[in-house]
């Protein structure tokens, strides 16, 4: 096997959020050295004390939390916000003790510019939640250049290029993504900023929603890690009671992409312009006048990535799975 790749996650507390921080742990080609937290689609103190205790569970609680400080003009329903909490009152992390986790004092984006720009090698930025901690990080007169020089790659679950996004607001056109809608400046900023930069939008995403047959075969392995993150995908059955659409995998696959072979997904590069006022903000529009050339999971071999996540969630906690694919 290669060398692991150093990779900060930077999430904002959903329970998909929270599942994909359960799978990266668990991916044997990856080195978690931090996680920032986004306080978009959670309250933070939840998606912290949730972050605690998977890091625990999983015998990770070397790995630093830090929390973000910087709101998006477009705020998440609040009852999308709330119902994570869901997540730290299932069994297993009411007993999980989450003290020995160090939470940083330092706002999100200074802390990523010290822990990435310091890193003895190049760092892969995870990214599930909008784009806020990471844009404010490498736009920093003073040390964004330095931080963006020691980036490998971003990967962001963000954006809706040929699709019709998900953002369904009186004064929108339903153009956008909730993570590019929270925060469009960030979203254009992150964009336009020259890193390497791989969308995983909802073109990508929507090949894969949460079905019961999913649920199913993932609920036939029967093992602590995957009976709680089939705990976490049943408390998403009514998640979001607003409005008419499904759960998918989003974060999952834009986790999956850091352990997936090439050969079962599609990528597409080109320049992207984002939407900043309404009726369109945060929309993500081929081509146009900006400068911001970005790649992008155009699709990918649902069944694959199914059967792959599968194949990670499950076992015990202290075990880490074989490689797949």
């Amino acid at each position: 096997m290669s060398a692991k790749q150093a990779v900060v996650f930077d999430h904002d507390g959903g329970i998909d959020d929270l599942l994909s921080l359960l799978l990266l742990l668990r991916l044997p080609n990856i080195d978690v050295i931090g996680v920032s937290i986004t306080p978009a689609d959670c309250y933070p103190d939840d998606a912290v004390l949730s972050t605690k205790k998977i890091l625990s569970l999983t015998g990770n609680t070397h790995i630093p939390v830090c929390v973000g400080n910087i709101s998006g003009p477009n705020p998440f329903p609040p009852e999308w916000r709330a119902q994570p909490k869901v997540c730290h009152a299932m069994p297993v992390m009411l007993r999980t003790n989450s003290d020995s986790v160090n939470v940083s004092n330092a706002p999100a984006h200074e802390w990523m510019q010290e822990t990435i720009s310091k890193h003895p090698s190049k760092v892969t930025v995870l990214m599930t939640g909008p784009a806020t901690n990471l844009a404010a990080a490498i736009t920093d007169e003073q040390n964004g250049t330095r931080v963006k020089s020691n980036i490998e790659r971003v990967v962001w679950m963000g954006g809706a290029i040929d699709v019709k996004g998900n953002v369904a607001m009186h004064d929108h056109n339903g153009t956008a993504e909730w993570n590019a809608y929270w925060h469009p400046k960030a979203t254009r900023d992150l964009i336009d900023s020259g890193v390497n930069v791989l969308l995983v939008p909802l073109d990508a995403t929507n090949s894969l929603p949460v079905s019961w047959s999913f649920l199913e075969k993932l609920a036939t392995s029967q093992t602590p890690v995957s009976d709680l993150a089939g705990q976490f995908w049943a408390a998403t059955v009514t998640a979001i009671p607003s409005y008419e659409f499904t759960y998918f995998l989003w974060d999952i696959l834009s986790t999956c992409m850091l352990a997936l072979p090439s050969k079962h997904y599609r990528v597409e590069t080109g320049c992207i312009e984002v939407g900043i006022t309404t009726p369109n903000a945060g929309q993500t529009l081929r081509g146009g006048t900006s400068k911001g050339e970005v790649s992008w999971v155009a699709e990918v071999d649902a069944d694959v990535v199914r059967n792959m996540v599968i194949h990670y969630l499950s076992g015990e906690f202290s075990q880490a799975p074989s490689d797949f694919c």
